[in-house]
């Protein structure tokens, strides 16, 4: 059953990613001076108190989703840690890979 809880899961529904995001204390971001005119530029999620929030800036939910389904990503994520525990794990993955995953 841990076993069961652990495993990763991929998604392109805005409203579940939003949600499972904020759940978890996070909030969409971007790597800093990445953004383009037709770009909103490398997008992450920001989580309070992990490092790497000198080089984010906050940005949108409707920002981070244009640039999200204009790269064709999908967005890979975990619930439970094996553990049993919530997990942060997530990462932006091309929607290709996750199609060639079986998801």
């Amino acid at each position: 059953m841990a076993k069961e809880s652990a495993e990763s899961k991929t998604t392109t529904d805005h409203d579940e990613i939003r949600r499972w995001v904020e759940e978890r204390g996070g909030h969409p971001a971007r790597v800093k001076d990445t953004e383009r005119d037709d770009s909103p530029g490398l997008l992450r999620i920001d989580y309070p108190g992990y490092s790497g929030g000198d080089s984010l800036e906050a940005i949108s939910w409707d920002e981070f989703f244009t640039g999200f389904d204009e790269n064709n990503l999908a967005f890979l994520y975990q619930d439970k840690t094996k553990d049993g525990k919530q997990s942060r794990f997530s990462k932006l993955i091309d929607r290709s890979s996750a199609d060639e995953k079986g998801h």
